[in-house]
Protein backbone atom coordinates (compact mmCIF):
# COMPACT_ATOMS: atom_id res chain seq x y z
CA UNK A 1 0.00 0.00 0.00
CA UNK A 2 2.84 2.37 -0.52
CA UNK A 3 2.36 5.51 -2.51
CA UNK A 4 5.42 4.92 -4.74
CA UNK A 5 5.39 3.32 -8.20
CA UNK A 6 5.96 4.01 -11.87
CA UNK A 7 3.46 6.85 -11.98
CA UNK A 8 3.78 10.05 -9.95
CA UNK A 9 3.04 9.97 -6.26
CA UNK A 10 0.06 12.30 -6.22
CA UNK A 11 -1.91 10.21 -8.70
CA UNK A 12 -1.20 7.04 -6.71
CA UNK A 13 -2.14 8.88 -3.55
CA UNK A 14 -5.37 10.08 -5.14
CA UNK A 15 -6.20 6.60 -6.35
CA UNK A 16 -5.31 5.06 -3.00
CA UNK A 17 -7.34 7.64 -0.99
CA UNK A 18 -10.36 7.51 -3.27
CA UNK A 19 -10.39 3.74 -3.19
CA UNK A 20 -10.01 3.31 0.56
CA UNK A 21 -11.25 6.56 2.09
CA UNK A 22 -14.33 7.46 0.04
CA UNK A 23 -16.45 7.42 3.16
CA UNK A 24 -14.40 10.09 4.97
CA UNK A 25 -15.34 13.54 3.61
CA UNK A 26 -12.21 15.25 4.99
CA UNK A 27 -9.90 13.26 2.77
CA UNK A 28 -12.04 13.88 -0.28
CA UNK A 29 -11.88 17.60 0.49
CA UNK A 30 -8.12 17.34 0.90
CA UNK A 31 -7.83 15.59 -2.43
CA UNK A 32 -9.80 18.34 -4.11
CA UNK A 33 -7.58 21.02 -2.52
CA UNK A 34 -4.31 19.19 -3.22
CA UNK A 35 -2.33 21.03 -5.96
CA UNK A 36 -2.36 18.84 -9.04
CA UNK A 37 -0.29 20.95 -11.31
CA UNK A 38 1.52 19.37 -14.20
CA UNK A 39 4.91 20.31 -12.80
CA UNK A 40 4.20 18.49 -9.55
CA UNK A 41 2.74 15.52 -11.42
CA UNK A 42 5.90 14.97 -13.41
CA UNK A 43 8.20 15.07 -10.41
CA UNK A 44 8.73 12.28 -8.02
CA UNK A 45 7.94 13.31 -4.42
CA UNK A 46 9.33 11.48 -1.46
CA UNK A 47 7.26 10.35 1.45
CA UNK A 48 8.64 13.01 3.82
CA UNK A 49 7.97 15.80 1.33
CA UNK A 50 4.48 14.47 0.77
CA UNK A 51 3.91 14.48 4.56
CA UNK A 52 5.22 18.06 4.74
CA UNK A 53 2.80 19.09 2.00
CA UNK A 54 -0.21 17.10 3.21
CA UNK A 55 0.19 17.74 6.98
CA UNK A 56 -0.65 21.50 6.87
CA UNK A 57 -3.46 20.82 4.43
CA UNK A 58 -4.94 18.13 6.64
CA UNK A 59 -4.59 20.40 9.72
CA UNK A 60 -6.27 23.22 7.85
CA UNK A 61 -9.06 21.00 6.56
CA UNK A 62 -9.51 19.36 9.97
CA UNK A 63 -9.77 22.74 11.71
CA UNK A 64 -12.30 23.91 9.10
CA UNK A 65 -14.23 20.65 9.50
CA UNK A 66 -14.18 20.99 13.29
CA UNK A 67 -15.33 24.63 13.11
CA UNK A 68 -18.13 23.70 10.74
CA UNK A 69 -19.21 20.75 12.83
CA UNK A 70 -18.91 22.72 16.09
CA UNK A 71 -21.41 25.19 14.66
CA UNK A 72 -23.61 22.28 13.61
CA UNK A 73 -23.20 20.71 17.06
CA UNK A 74 -24.14 24.03 18.68
CA UNK A 75 -27.12 24.26 16.36
CA UNK A 76 -28.08 20.69 17.21
CA UNK A 77 -27.72 21.36 20.95
CA UNK A 78 -29.80 24.52 20.55
CA UNK A 79 -32.40 22.56 18.63
CA UNK A 80 -32.38 19.88 21.35
CA UNK A 81 -32.75 22.56 24.02
CA UNK A 82 -35.59 24.17 22.08
CA UNK A 83 -37.26 20.77 21.74
CA UNK A 84 -36.83 20.14 25.48
CA UNK A 85 -38.24 23.59 26.27
CA UNK A 86 -41.19 22.95 23.94
CA UNK A 87 -41.78 19.57 25.60
CA UNK A 88 -41.63 21.19 29.02
CA UNK A 89 -44.01 23.91 27.89
CA UNK A 90 -46.35 21.26 26.55
CA UNK A 91 -46.12 19.37 29.84
CA UNK A 92 -46.73 22.62 31.75
CA UNK A 93 -49.74 23.36 29.55
CA UNK A 94 -51.09 19.89 30.27
CA UNK A 95 -50.50 20.37 34.00
CA UNK A 96 -52.18 23.78 33.91
CA UNK A 97 -55.09 22.34 31.91
CA UNK A 98 -55.49 19.49 34.42
CA UNK A 99 -55.28 21.95 37.33
CA UNK A 100 -57.84 24.14 35.62
CA UNK A 101 -60.14 21.14 35.19
CA UNK A 102 -59.68 20.24 38.86
CA UNK A 103 -60.34 23.84 39.93
CA UNK A 104 -63.45 23.95 37.76
CA UNK A 105 -64.64 20.68 39.32
CA UNK A 106 -63.96 22.07 42.80
CA UNK A 107 -65.74 25.32 42.01
CA UNK A 108 -68.71 23.37 40.67
CA UNK A 109 -68.75 21.27 43.85
CA UNK A 110 -68.58 24.44 45.96
CA UNK A 111 -71.33 25.97 43.86
CA UNK A 112 -73.49 22.89 44.48
CA UNK A 113 -72.75 23.17 48.20
CA UNK A 114 -73.73 26.83 48.17
CA UNK A 115 -76.93 25.97 46.32
CA UNK A 116 -77.69 23.27 48.91
CA UNK A 117 -76.98 25.77 51.70
CA UNK A 118 -79.19 28.31 49.97
CA UNK A 119 -81.99 25.73 49.81
CA UNK A 120 -81.48 25.03 53.51
CA UNK A 121 -81.65 28.75 54.27
CA UNK A 122 -84.81 29.03 52.20
CA UNK A 123 -86.29 26.08 54.13
CA UNK A 124 -85.26 27.74 57.39
CA UNK A 125 -86.80 31.02 56.21
CA UNK A 126 -90.05 29.25 55.39
CA UNK A 127 -89.94 27.55 58.81
CA UNK A 128 -89.33 30.89 60.51
CA UNK A 129 -92.15 32.47 58.54
CA UNK A 130 -94.47 29.61 59.52
CA UNK A 131 -93.31 29.92 63.12
CA UNK A 132 -93.81 33.68 62.96
CA UNK A 133 -97.33 33.23 61.59
CA UNK A 134 -98.06 30.66 64.31
CA UNK A 135 -96.70 32.99 66.99
CA UNK A 136 -98.70 35.91 65.55
CA UNK A 137 -101.85 33.76 65.59
CA UNK A 138 -101.18 32.67 69.17
CA UNK A 139 -100.40 36.21 70.21
CA UNK A 140 -103.59 37.49 68.63
CA UNK A 141 -105.59 34.72 70.36
CA UNK A 142 -103.86 35.55 73.63
CA UNK A 143 -104.54 39.25 73.03
CA UNK A 144 -108.23 38.54 72.42
CA UNK A 145 -108.38 36.39 75.55
CA UNK A 146 -106.62 39.07 77.56
CA UNK A 147 -109.01 41.67 76.15
CA UNK A 148 -111.94 39.52 77.26
CA UNK A 149 -110.43 39.13 80.69
CA UNK A 150 -109.78 42.86 80.94
CA UNK A 151 -113.36 43.50 79.85
CA UNK A 152 -114.54 41.09 82.56
CA UNK A 153 -112.29 42.87 85.10
CA UNK A 154 -113.66 46.20 83.84
CA UNK A 155 -117.19 44.89 84.33
CA UNK A 156 -116.28 43.76 87.84
CA UNK A 157 -114.80 47.18 88.57
CA UNK A 158 -117.95 48.81 87.18
CA UNK A 159 -120.07 46.51 89.37
CA UNK A 160 -117.87 47.41 92.32
CA UNK A 161 -118.18 51.08 91.39
CA UNK A 162 -121.98 50.67 91.38
CA UNK A 163 -121.79 48.95 94.76
CA UNK A 164 -119.56 51.69 96.08
CA UNK A 165 -121.92 54.29 94.62
CA UNK A 166 -124.91 52.61 96.24
CA UNK A 167 -122.92 52.19 99.47
CA UNK A 168 -121.92 55.81 99.27
CA UNK A 169 -125.54 56.78 98.76
CA UNK A 170 -126.55 54.69 101.76
CA UNK A 171 -123.74 56.13 103.84
CA UNK A 172 -124.67 59.70 102.84
CA UNK A 173 -128.33 58.89 103.61
CA UNK A 174 -127.31 57.44 106.96
CA UNK A 175 -125.10 60.42 107.55
CA UNK A 176 -127.95 62.81 106.83
CA UNK A 177 -130.28 60.69 108.83
CA UNK A 178 -127.92 60.63 111.76
CA UNK A 179 -127.29 64.35 111.44
CA UNK A 180 -131.05 64.95 111.26
CA UNK A 181 -131.56 62.60 114.26
CA UNK A 182 -128.87 64.37 116.30
CA UNK A 183 -130.24 67.71 115.30
CA UNK A 184 -133.75 66.61 116.27
CA UNK A 185 -132.51 65.16 119.56
CA UNK A 186 -130.48 68.28 120.36
CA UNK A 187 -133.44 70.53 119.49
CA UNK A 188 -135.64 68.37 121.61
CA UNK A 189 -133.13 68.49 124.53
CA UNK A 190 -132.89 72.27 124.21
CA UNK A 191 -136.70 72.64 124.15
CA UNK A 192 -137.00 70.44 127.20
CA UNK A 193 -134.37 72.51 128.95
CA UNK A 194 -136.24 75.69 128.10
CA UNK A 195 -139.48 74.38 129.21
CA UNK A 196 -138.35 73.39 132.53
Amino acid sequence: MSCQGKKTVPENFIRHCTRHLEKVPIFLDILLVFPLESAVMDEKISKEELIKIIKPLIAEQLSAFIREHELKAKEISLIERIIRVEEELKAQREIIASLQREMNARFEAMEKRFEAMEKRFEAMDSRFEALQREMDRRFEALQREMDKRFEAVDKRFEAMDKRFDSLEKRLSFLQWLMAGGFTFVSILITLINFLK
